[in-house]
């Protein structure tokens, strides 16, 4: 008998995929800083600064997104061609908009630049408004539902073996006629410009940064703070999309993601401690002061490992304790939950020995992060480096 039964490999799977999720959101604090980027550089001097500083981590930001839609893809195959080959609008958009950051860096100061610097970067403007928005407002959809329906009997059909098409045209820009969507859209937006504010205290040498840093943090706080307040409280009071594990019918449940946060001590526990732990990294970085004067520097890696951790409870909250994680407001039978929609029981398991590899491949980030890190960005070091952004 096997230790890691069908069920358990689910749902490890679905942690694995919400565990990405969580550091996909914390490491757009790289979008979240270059939407900040005129804001806080007042002059061109100090955007390249702020530009080079996020310019060091924006590829794990991209190599993160792209795992994500890997892992669901390995995992939760159905997922993926629902979501990724139906709404596919929504997340071409999400992907043009990663693109256009890749391209800004790199071709903004090089010889032959027609557009100009600022054109480039106005380019990583939108994409950190773009990217954060849009990518919330997909995730709120594993609690809001979207428009597509299951056909499975489809794949017995030479002529067409469709499993899942979108029920209408839009092709997943529906989704931001959901105000709910939006909401969270926002307030992921809002955090990401928190931790961008954070990243920039805490790796850029220069008082003028930090000075400008910290007014936005303040300002950019206080919107999180009502948009996600907002979304959580709407969250725990509507009705939920649970299942049945032994027949598989979905039906409406009153306030299941109340049930889902308050029944399990340990995902209410993530939550709350997750968000103590953001509250505590922007209040130490605005109030507390160092022993030179200047201000907390390490408020990013509070609020960091608070951003993971409330995310992650939130993932989780939309695909265990028999929820749907993808609810359909066409169908609600074709709503896909950990059970129907994943790979066999030999594909989970192969993969799962696989992820032993996990540790070393976070721990070789940890060290190259470091190891990037070792002098902090500042006025000197950008002009004497011929190679800089």
């Amino acid at each position: 008998m096997h230790i890691m039964s069908y069920e358990f490999l689910q749902q490890y799977w679905w942690f694995l995929v919400s565990l990405l999720g969580a550091l996909l959101v914390f490491l757009m604090f790289v979008q979240g800083g270059n939407s900040l980027l005129f804001q806080i550089g007042k002059t061109e001097e100090e955007r390249r600064m702020l530009v080079n500083s996020t310019g060091r981590k924006w590829e794990f930001t991209f190599t993160t997104l792209v795992t994500f839609g890997g892992a669901f893809f390995a995992s939760f195959p159905l997922f993926y061609s629902t979501s990724f080959g139906g709404a596919y609008w929504l997340w071409m958009i999400i992907l043009f908009s990663f693109v256009l950051q890749a391209v800004s860096y790199e071709f903004q100061n090089k010889l032959g630049n027609l557009l100009g610097t600022r054109t480039f970067q106005v380019f990583l403007v939108i994409n950190g408004i773009v990217g954060p928005l849009l990518l919330g407002g997909a995730v709120a959809t594993f609690f809001d539902g979207s428009n597509f329906i299951v056909q499975k009997e489809n794949i017995a059909n030479e002529f067409q073996p469709i499993i899942s098409q979108w029920a209408n045209r839009s092709h997943g820009l529906d989704a931001l006629l959901d105000i709910w969507n939006i909401v969270f859209g926002l307030a992921v937006v809002f955090l990401s410009r928190i931790l961008g504010a954070l990243y920039y205290i805490n790796n850029v040498n220069d008082d003028i940064i930090c000075q400008h840093s910290q007014k936005r943090l303040l300002v950019n706080t206080i919107y999180f703070l009502v948009f996600f307040l907002m979304f959580v409280f709407h969250l725990l009071m509507k009705d939920g999309y649970a299942y049945d594990s032994t027949t598989g019918e979905i039906y409406m449940e009153p306030n299941k993601y109340f049930h889902n946060m308050f029944g399990s001590f340990t995902v209410l526990a993530l939550f709350l401690v997750g968000v103590v732990m953001v509250v505590n990294g922007i209040t130490f970085t605005l109030w507390l002061k160092q022993k030179d004067g200047k201000p907390f520097t390490k408020g990013i890696w509070l609020a960091g490992i608070g951003t993971v951790m409330t995310v992650l409870a939130l993932l989780l909250c939309a695909g265990l304790f028999n929820t749907a994680y993808y609810p359909s407001n066409v169908d609600l039978q074709s709503s896909l939950t950990i059970e129907n929609s994943c790979s066999s029981e030999f594909t989970l398991r192969t993969m799962a020995y696989v992820s032993i590899l996990i540790p070393f491949v976070l721990a070789y980030i940890v060290y190259a992060w470091r190891a990037m890190d070792k002098k902090k960005i500042d006025r000197q070091e950008i002009a004497g480096d011929e190679e800089a952004y």
